[in-house]
C-alpha cells in the first residue's frame, strides 16, 4: 500500500454507514415489504457494518408534512429492528419542520440509537434549541446540513457557532449531486474546524458519490453513508458495497465487501424501483438543483413549453441561496417571457 493510499486510514478508522432502508424508501415510493426488510436487517446485521438507518426517506412523521407516509408505521419499524438487529445500531433521519422530539424519546424507548436532524445550513441558528433538546434525548444527534454546497464553505463556522458541542458528529451532504472531490476535501476541512466527528453523505448525479467518499475520507471524515447498488433518491448515492471494495482494496477488507456485494444483488432483483429521469438527475447535479424539485419543474416546464435547463439556471441565479419553489416558479415565468419574446 503506498503512503498516499495509507492516508485514508491515518489517523481514523473510516465506519461505513448504510441508509439503504431510508434514503432507498424514496425509489419505491416508501412502500417497502415486511419480510424484505426483515431479511435485509438479518443479513446486514451478519456484516460488520456497525450503524444502518430506517424509515421514511425524509424523516420520522413526514407524513404530517403532507407527504405520502411510509407503509410500515414507527411501532412496526420499531419491532422489526429490535427483532432483525443484535449487533448493529439502527437510527431514524429527522426534520424539526415535522419531526416531534416526544416522539424522539418513544423511538429511543423502543431501542433506537442515533438520529440524524436534517436542516439547510441557513436554518442551523433558528433551531438551535430543537437540536440540543434531541442530544437531551438520545445519546447519539448527528447534524445534516442539507444542501451543504448551496452554503459558502467559508460561511459553516459562523452558522455552525452556536451549536451545542454534545452532538455526535456534523455531515456534509451533497444534495445536488454536484460536488467533485476537491469541494468534498474543502467542506469536510471547514467542517473539523468545528466538529471532530464529520460525516459525509454523497448523491450520484454526476457520477461521483463513491470518488467524493474516498475524498471524504482523505479530508478527514470519520464516516460515510452508502446504500446497497446506490438505491436512493433521485440518482442515488455512494454504494455500500463498493465503498467496502475500496477501503479493502487500499488496505484492509474491514466491512467485508463479499457478503454486501450479495446483498446489493438482493436489493437489486427484490425491489421494483420507480423510474428516474436521466436528464434531469445531470442537469440538477450541473446547475445545483435538489431532486425533490424535479416533479414542479417538469409539470411547469410542459405547461409552458420551456427546456427545464433554462427553467433551472434561471431559478439558479434568482435565489440567494438553494433555490425554492418560489424561485423555480419565479424562474419559470421569466423564462416563459424571454422565450415568447424571442
Amino acid at each position: 500500500m503506498s503512503a498516499a493510499q495509507a492516508l485514508l486510514f491515518q489517523p481514523h478508522e473510516p465506519e461505513l454507514l448504510d441508509a439503504t432502508l431510508r434514503d432507498g424508501s424514496y425509489a419505491v415510493d416508501f412502500q417497502l415489504d415486511e419480510k424484505f426488510v426483515m431479511e435485509l436487517l438479518g443479513r446486514l446485521d451478519e456484516t460488520p457494518i456497525g450503524k444502518v438507518e430506517v424509515g421514511h426517506g425524509l424523516g420520522y412523521e413526514a407524513e404530517r408534512s403532507g407527504v405520502k407516509a411510509c407503509n410500515i408505521d414507527l411501532k412496526r419499524w420499531c419491532e422489526i429492528a429490535r427483532s432483525a438487529l443484535t449487533a448493529t445500531s439502527w437510527g431514524m433521519f429527522a426534520q424539526p419542520e415535522f419531526s416531534r422530539l416526544s416522539t424522539l424519546s418513544q423511538l429511543c424507548d423502543e431501542g433506537m440509537s442515533f438520529v440524524r436532524i436534517g436542516m439547510e445550513p441557513e436554518q442551523v441558528p433558528q433551531h438551535l434549541d430543537y437540536i440540543e433538546r434531541a442530544t437531551e434525548i438520545c445519546g447519539e444527534v448527528y447534524l445534516n446540513l442539507m444542501k451543504t454546497s448551496g452554503t459558502p464553505a467559508e460561511e459553516l463556522t459562523g452558522l455552525l457557532h452556536d451549536v451545542t458541542p454534545a452532538i455526535a458528529g456534523l455531515y456534509v451532504v451533497d444534495s445536488y449531486g454536484s460536488m467533485l472531490p476537491g469541494d468534498v476535501h474543502r467542506y469536510v476541512t471547514v467542517a473539523k474546524e468545528s466538529f471532530p466527528v464529520i460525516g459525509f453523505h454523497g448523491h450520484d448525479n454526476l457520477g461521483m458519490a463513491n470518488a467524493n467518499s474516498v475524498a471524504a475520507f482523505e479530508a478527514g471524515a470519520t464516516i460515510v453513508d452508502g446504500t446497497l447498488d446506490g438505491i436512493g433518491r433521485g440518482a442515488g448515492n455512494a454504494e455500500t458495497e463498493s465503498l467496502a471494495g475500496i477501503i479493502s482494496t487500499l488496505g484492509e477488507d474491514r466491512f467485508d465487501y463479499r457478503a454486501l456485494a450479495k446483498l446489493a444483488d438482493f436489493c437489486r432483483t427484490s425491489l421494483e424501483l420507480l423510474p428516474e429521469n436521466r436528464n434531469m438527475q445531470v442537469l440538477g447535479g450541473v446547475i445545483g438543483m435538489h431532486s425533490g424539485f424535479f416533479p414542479l419543474i417538469e409539470q411547469l416546464c410542459t405547461e409552458l413549453t420551456i427546456e427545464p435547463a433554462s427553467l433551472m439556471e434561471t431559478a439558479v441565479e434568482l435565489a440567494p441561496r438553494s433555490a425554492g419553489k418560489s424561485d423555480i416558479r419565479a424562474a419559470a415565468q421569466r423564462v416563459s417571457q424571454r422565450t415568447a419574446a424571442a
